[in-house]
Protein backbone atom coordinates (compact mmCIF):
# COMPACT_ATOMS: atom_id res chain seq x y z
CA UNK A 1 0.00 0.00 0.00
CA UNK A 2 2.91 2.76 1.18
CA UNK A 3 4.99 1.27 -2.19
CA UNK A 4 2.23 1.86 -4.53
CA UNK A 5 1.45 5.33 -2.76
CA UNK A 6 5.15 6.39 -2.92
CA UNK A 7 5.55 5.39 -6.68
CA UNK A 8 2.15 7.47 -7.18
CA UNK A 9 3.88 10.27 -5.64
CA UNK A 10 7.14 9.88 -7.49
CA UNK A 11 5.28 9.81 -10.76
CA UNK A 12 3.31 12.79 -10.34
CA UNK A 13 6.80 14.77 -9.25
CA UNK A 14 8.05 13.46 -12.42
CA UNK A 15 4.87 14.51 -14.74
CA UNK A 16 4.29 17.62 -13.23
CA UNK A 17 8.15 18.77 -13.81
CA UNK A 18 8.06 17.19 -17.01
CA UNK A 19 4.85 18.74 -17.98
CA UNK A 20 5.96 22.12 -16.77
CA UNK A 21 8.84 22.15 -18.56
CA UNK A 22 7.37 21.35 -22.08
CA UNK A 23 4.49 23.92 -21.15
CA UNK A 24 7.18 26.93 -19.84
CA UNK A 25 10.37 25.89 -21.63
CA UNK A 26 10.28 23.83 -24.92
CA UNK A 27 6.94 25.33 -26.38
CA UNK A 28 7.97 28.98 -25.97
CA UNK A 29 11.30 28.41 -26.99
CA UNK A 30 9.85 26.66 -30.28
CA UNK A 31 7.63 29.80 -30.71
CA UNK A 32 10.09 32.14 -30.04
CA UNK A 33 13.56 30.86 -32.29
CA UNK A 34 11.02 30.58 -35.16
CA UNK A 35 10.87 34.47 -35.26
CA UNK A 36 12.29 36.10 -38.16
CA UNK A 37 13.29 40.21 -38.96
CA UNK A 38 10.12 41.86 -40.47
CA UNK A 39 9.86 43.06 -43.73
CA UNK A 40 6.90 45.65 -44.32
CA UNK A 41 5.36 46.88 -47.64
CA UNK A 42 7.75 49.34 -47.80
CA UNK A 43 10.56 47.01 -48.04
CA UNK A 44 11.80 47.87 -44.54
CA UNK A 45 13.35 45.14 -42.35
CA UNK A 46 13.25 45.64 -39.01
CA UNK A 47 15.50 44.46 -36.44
CA UNK A 48 18.82 44.96 -37.83
CA UNK A 49 21.58 43.13 -35.99
CA UNK A 50 24.01 45.16 -34.70
CA UNK A 51 27.19 45.71 -36.44
CA UNK A 52 30.31 48.19 -35.70
CA UNK A 53 30.28 51.00 -32.86
CA UNK A 54 26.72 50.20 -31.58
CA UNK A 55 27.72 46.61 -31.59
CA UNK A 56 30.90 47.21 -29.35
CA UNK A 57 28.17 50.02 -27.73
CA UNK A 58 26.49 46.92 -26.33
CA UNK A 59 29.60 45.38 -24.59
CA UNK A 60 30.13 48.99 -23.04
CA UNK A 61 26.63 48.96 -21.51
CA UNK A 62 26.72 45.68 -20.22
CA UNK A 63 30.64 46.48 -18.91
CA UNK A 64 29.37 49.51 -17.35
CA UNK A 65 26.61 47.97 -15.40
CA UNK A 66 23.71 50.08 -16.91
CA UNK A 67 20.79 47.34 -17.32
CA UNK A 68 21.17 47.11 -13.51
CA UNK A 69 19.35 50.46 -13.47
CA UNK A 70 17.49 50.73 -16.67
CA UNK A 71 15.15 48.24 -18.33
CA UNK A 72 14.64 47.94 -22.37
CA UNK A 73 10.65 46.52 -22.21
CA UNK A 74 7.88 48.82 -22.51
CA UNK A 75 4.54 47.34 -21.22
CA UNK A 76 1.17 47.61 -22.81
CA UNK A 77 -1.11 50.46 -22.07
CA UNK A 78 -2.90 49.88 -18.57
CA UNK A 79 -0.04 47.99 -17.38
CA UNK A 80 2.18 51.03 -15.60
CA UNK A 81 2.83 54.58 -16.14
CA UNK A 82 5.28 53.39 -19.79
CA UNK A 83 2.88 55.19 -22.51
CA UNK A 84 2.29 58.32 -20.17
CA UNK A 85 6.21 58.72 -19.13
CA UNK A 86 6.70 58.88 -23.27
CA UNK A 87 9.04 55.35 -23.22
CA UNK A 88 7.69 54.08 -25.70
CA UNK A 89 5.60 54.34 -29.14
CA UNK A 90 4.34 50.65 -29.30
CA UNK A 91 4.68 47.84 -26.72
CA UNK A 92 7.83 45.59 -27.38
CA UNK A 93 7.67 42.38 -28.30
CA UNK A 94 9.70 39.34 -28.71
CA UNK A 95 10.77 40.00 -32.42
CA UNK A 96 12.49 43.10 -30.93
CA UNK A 97 15.13 40.69 -29.61
CA UNK A 98 15.84 38.34 -31.86
CA UNK A 99 19.15 39.75 -32.12
CA UNK A 100 20.12 40.28 -28.76
CA UNK A 101 22.51 38.06 -26.89
CA UNK A 102 22.41 38.43 -23.73
CA UNK A 103 18.99 39.81 -23.78
CA UNK A 104 19.04 43.56 -21.73
CA UNK A 105 15.41 43.47 -20.29
CA UNK A 106 16.49 44.63 -16.84
CA UNK A 107 15.10 43.92 -13.45
CA UNK A 108 14.89 47.51 -12.19
CA UNK A 109 13.78 50.91 -13.52
CA UNK A 110 15.98 53.37 -10.99
CA UNK A 111 16.56 54.96 -14.39
CA UNK A 112 14.18 55.26 -16.91
CA UNK A 113 13.27 52.51 -19.44
CA UNK A 114 15.81 52.92 -22.61
CA UNK A 115 14.26 50.55 -25.51
CA UNK A 116 13.16 53.70 -27.11
CA UNK A 117 15.78 56.09 -25.64
CA UNK A 118 17.25 56.50 -29.66
CA UNK A 119 14.18 58.00 -30.61
CA UNK A 120 13.36 60.11 -27.29
CA UNK A 121 16.66 61.40 -27.08
CA UNK A 122 18.23 61.47 -30.27
CA UNK A 123 21.60 64.32 -29.51
CA UNK A 124 24.57 62.67 -28.89
CA UNK A 125 25.76 65.83 -27.74
CA UNK A 126 23.05 65.40 -24.85
CA UNK A 127 24.69 61.83 -24.15
CA UNK A 128 28.07 62.78 -23.83
CA UNK A 129 27.14 65.10 -21.83
CA UNK A 130 24.52 63.06 -19.42
CA UNK A 131 27.46 60.64 -19.64
CA UNK A 132 30.07 62.82 -18.09
CA UNK A 133 27.62 64.52 -15.55
CA UNK A 134 23.91 63.60 -15.71
CA UNK A 135 23.58 66.58 -12.99
CA UNK A 136 24.25 68.91 -16.36
CA UNK A 137 21.15 68.18 -17.59
CA UNK A 138 18.83 66.23 -15.01
CA UNK A 139 19.24 68.20 -12.10
CA UNK A 140 18.97 65.81 -9.09
CA UNK A 141 19.57 62.93 -11.06
CA UNK A 142 20.99 59.62 -8.98
CA UNK A 143 22.83 58.16 -11.80
CA UNK A 144 26.39 57.85 -11.62
CA UNK A 145 28.71 60.12 -13.59
CA UNK A 146 31.76 58.44 -15.78
CA UNK A 147 33.82 60.90 -16.26
CA UNK A 148 36.69 58.65 -17.01
CA UNK A 149 34.68 58.01 -20.76
CA UNK A 150 36.27 61.61 -21.76
CA UNK A 151 39.85 63.04 -22.09
CA UNK A 152 39.67 66.96 -20.54
CA UNK A 153 41.81 69.39 -22.77
CA UNK A 154 43.00 72.91 -22.27
CA UNK A 155 42.15 75.01 -25.24
CA UNK A 156 44.97 77.19 -26.31
CA UNK A 157 45.24 80.74 -27.10
CA UNK A 158 44.14 81.16 -30.91
CA UNK A 159 43.27 77.55 -31.93
CA UNK A 160 39.57 76.20 -32.12
CA UNK A 161 38.26 73.07 -30.18
CA UNK A 162 38.58 69.68 -32.45
CA UNK A 163 35.51 68.82 -34.20
CA UNK A 164 34.78 65.72 -31.78
CA UNK A 165 34.88 68.28 -28.71
CA UNK A 166 31.86 68.27 -26.09
CA UNK A 167 31.09 71.13 -24.14
CA UNK A 168 28.99 71.03 -20.91
CA UNK A 169 26.13 73.76 -20.15
CA UNK A 170 28.03 76.91 -18.58
CA UNK A 171 29.48 76.43 -15.35
CA UNK A 172 30.61 72.98 -15.43
CA UNK A 173 34.07 73.23 -17.32
CA UNK A 174 36.59 76.50 -17.03
CA UNK A 175 35.61 78.61 -20.67
CA UNK A 176 38.19 77.40 -21.91
CA UNK A 177 37.82 73.72 -21.11
CA UNK A 178 36.50 70.93 -23.37
CA UNK A 179 35.76 67.16 -23.26
CA UNK A 180 36.92 64.97 -26.07
CA UNK A 181 34.62 61.73 -26.09
CA UNK A 182 37.15 58.53 -25.77
CA UNK A 183 36.17 55.67 -28.14
CA UNK A 184 34.18 53.35 -25.46
CA UNK A 185 32.02 56.54 -25.03
CA UNK A 186 31.37 57.38 -28.65
CA UNK A 187 30.47 53.52 -29.25
CA UNK A 188 28.63 53.50 -26.39
CA UNK A 189 26.40 56.00 -27.25
CA UNK A 190 26.08 55.14 -30.99
CA UNK A 191 24.70 52.12 -29.18
CA UNK A 192 21.90 54.11 -27.84
CA UNK A 193 21.34 55.93 -30.78
CA UNK A 194 20.22 52.88 -32.50
CA UNK A 195 17.91 51.82 -29.27
CA UNK A 196 14.58 52.64 -31.42
CA UNK A 197 11.87 49.90 -30.80
CA UNK A 198 9.20 51.12 -32.96
CA UNK A 199 8.65 50.20 -36.23
CA UNK A 200 5.46 48.37 -36.20
CA UNK A 201 4.80 44.48 -36.31
CA UNK A 202 2.38 42.12 -36.94
CA UNK A 203 1.91 41.25 -33.28
CA UNK A 204 2.52 45.15 -31.93
CA UNK A 205 1.42 47.82 -34.37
Amino acid sequence: MLMNRAVAIYCGIVATVLFSGIGLVFVPDRQISALQPYTDDSGETYPIALFGAAAQGREVYIDLGCVYCHSQQVRRKGFGGDWDRGWGERQTVARDYIYDSPHLLGTMRTGPDLANVGVRLPSAVWHFQHLYDPRSVIPGSIMPSFPFLFEQHTLKEGDQPPKEAVTLPEGWLKPNEYLVPTERAQNLVAYLLLLKHQSPLPEAP
